[in-house]
């Protein structure tokens, strides 16, 4: 059959496979989310009444909670954990950050140029790029009329929420990054960004601006113009959503946090892995390199202090 076809019958399976998923996991997270949800209504008044004196204090003005909100927030969780990795960057100390470094002997110390031309562009794509998108999302959030309400969401439907969110997010920037990988777009827009075969974290937006909307920006602000979320829940989804891409990009395989190893070696190999959660990357056979090497076997969650790098070492070069 032709690519087309090929393409088309992916895409369906996707659908299939990503909303079974939705609700299994749904259903997987009810009984758990249960006992959650007690703990969460037992401090729901604190929560309410915290909400309520932070709306009053802006007297309501909805513009400028939302730029606190979906702007200087996750800006904030943004850059502090950015600033904690570049010191490690650049410093080489803490040695509890730097011996668990994924790609050894890289950035070790990090080119201080390069890393001064990442801050100025990531900077430049927050302000001109990001912060521009956020006066249409502004309004479709005001015409579904839920977004700025004095009552805070229930834990169970954020649970929902977050679901559907990394949901659309990885169709999203699955399919606008491997646009990007085109030769013609890569030359000319995604090149930027792999400029760091080893990256780290605050490279996750040093990209070109038509990238920055296309795959960093419109898969992340895309779940809550749909679902029509609560101010509270886009600045938690943002902030996340910020932090794990920090992770996935840092170049530290840290203890206790999620593995990124899968979006490092995209970065050293550049045709593999293109995904978030790696779903529709294994679909379309785009992780099959990945899953034949150490890397792989290290994409887990870090459990204990030793690093991946140790416990399970790359293989000895064969002498030539």
């Amino acid at each position: 059959c032709s690519q087309e076809e090929k393409l088309w019958d992916a895409m369906k399976i996707t659908a299939r496979v990503l909303g079974t998923g939705l609700l299994i996991f749904t259903a997987l997270v009810n009984s758990v989310s249960w006992y959650v949800q007690n703990i969460w209504d037992t401090s729901g008044h604190f929560w309410q009444t915290t909400w309520l004196k932070f709306y009053y204090l802006f007297e309501g003005n909805e513009w400028t909670i939302f730029l606190l909100g979906a702007a200087l927030v996750p800006s904030l969780a943004f850059w502090c954990f950015n600033g904690i990795l570049m010191v490690a960057d650049v410093t080489g100390k803490p040695t509890f950050i730097t011996r668990y470094r994924i790609q050894l002997g890289k950035n070790d110390p990090v080119d201080t140029k390069k890393l001064r031309q990442a801050i100025y562009t990531a900077l430049c794509n927050q302000f001109f790029v990001s912060l521009p998108m956020l006066v249409p999302m502004f309004y479709i959030m005001k015409w579904w009329g839920n977004t700025f309400s004095k009552e805070l969401p229930t834990f169970h439907w954020f649970l929902v929420e977050l679901s559907v969110f990394t949901l659309i997010e990885e169709i999203l920037f699955y399919y606008t990054h491997r646009l990007v990988h085109l030769p013609l777009l890569y030359k000319h827009i995604h090149k930027k960004h792999h400029e760091w075969t080893a990256p780290i974290g605050v490279v996750s937006i040093y990209a070109h601006p038509v990238e920055h909307i296309l795959s960093n920006t419109l898969p992340v602000m895309t779940g809550p113009m749909i679902m029509g979320s609560h101010i509270v829940s886009i600045t938690a989804w943002f902030s996340l959503a910020f932090i794990a891409t920090s992770i996935s990009h840092c170049g530290y395989h840290l203890p206790f946090l999620p593995s990124p190893e899968f979006h490092d070696f995209h970065h050293l190999k550049f045709n593999q892995c293109y995904g978030v959660l790696g779903v529709l990357d294994y679909l379309h056979g785009t992780d099959t390199v990945f899953r034949q090497t150490k890397a792989y076997e290290r994409h887990r969650v870090l459990l204990s202090l030793t690093p991946l790098s140790e416990s399970i070492p790359e293989a000895p070069k064969r002498a030539e």
